[in-house]
């Protein structure tokens, strides 16, 4: 059960993802007698907005002998599947971290492949973290934070790596990703003193994840940090606390209130760091809630409500061609 927070945001989904807009320039060449006029077409100094979500979809196959799964996850029927599929269309996002997805083919009942660059974690396991990628963005998968499994080696459960990629936006600049799915069952406990397995396996994951942000701010480059964290972030806690000591990073979730089924504090985050900072449109904080309200009906949907941000990143216009 989610702990409620002073506030509830109800927010709607965002627009389509544009394609940049296109400028010609011109480029005069002289000589001592003669003058060249050559022309050619770069991107506009502002790139399109980039719609960056994370959705936990709840034990979602389409795998009609599942494995690995509780006997109480849900059984979804064909129009509950369409039903999450008319969300996913809704909720037209560019780039989706997603978590408890049992791999790229249930991930494309949702997202379809004509539409989307879908990878996962490269690990058998039935929750899979993977992306969504809209296409003309390309996607280039880095190894996988496979530290985030932090069970001893003879665990009959594993859990999840951490998905890291390279996005390639269509203006030219590019956004390293990482997506995870962390330990549940430690949501507001104090990590240095609980007695529970599940935060000590909690606390195990923090040194993983910091050494993947110190290693971003260290390149300089765009990042973000996203997925379900497990984790309530609105007070002092030891989560928080690292991944901010680990690198410059704003929380698009902080000081607000999930309002998914009964509301409460959100656990799925999105963390930006490095130029990403200043790409963030504000108050575009956005969370995609059902039209069914009554929590008996969860399992038909999923328990979790995507999350998502948009972003500004610039275009970055090629260099000149030696003519």
């Amino acid at each position: 059960m989610k702990k409620r927070t002073k506030k509830l945001l109800l927010l709607s989904p965002l627009s389509h993802f544009r394609a940049p807009k296109q400028v010609k320039v011109f480029w005069f060449f002289f000589s001592k007698k003669n003058y060249f006029l050559l022309s050619f077409c770069l991107s506009s100094a502002q790139a399109a907005p980039l719609k960056l979500t994370t959705w936990n979809l709840n034990w979602f196959t389409t795998n009609a002998t599942p494995t690995e799964r509780p006997a109480d996850a849900p059984h979804r029927t064909p129009s509950d599947i369409a039903a999450l599929r008319t969300y996913a269309d809704k909720l037209n996002a560019d780039v989706i971290a997603f978590e408890e997805v049992d791999g790229a083919t249930s991930a494309a009942r949702l997202f379809p492949p004509e539409q989307y660059n879908i990878i996962t974690i490269h690990e058998a396991v039935a929750q899979q973290v993977g992306l969504a990628v809209r296409r003309p963005i390309t996607v280039t998968q880095q190894p996988d934070i496979r530290a985030l499994d932090t069970e001893p080696p003879d665990a009959p459960f594993r859990l999840r790596y951490g998905l890291d990629a390279i996005l390639s936006l269509p203006g030219g600049a590019t956004l390293r990703v990482l997506a995870v799915h962390l330990k549940t069952g430690c949501i507001t406990d104090a990590i240095p003193t609980s007695t529970r397995r599940a935060c000590a396996l909690l606390a195990r994951q923090i040194a993983p994840i910091t050494a993947w942000l110190t290693a971003r701010a260290a390149e300089h480059v765009p990042f973000a940090l996203l997925g379900d964290f497990n984790r309530d972030f609105d007070q002092p806690e030891a989560v928080s606390t690292a991944i901010t000591q680990a690198a410059p990073v704003l929380r698009a979730t902080a000081g607000t209130s999930d309002p998914c089924w009964a509301g409460g504090a959100f656990i799925d985050h999105i963390f930006l760091g490095g130029a990403a900072r200043a790409w963030l449109v504000p108050n575009s904080l956005r969370v995609l809630t059902y039209a069914d309200r009554d929590p008996a009906n969860k399992d038909r949907l999923s328990d979790h409500c995507p999350v998502s941000i948009t972003l500004n990143p610039p275009a970055i216009l090629p260099p000149r061609t030696p003519r």
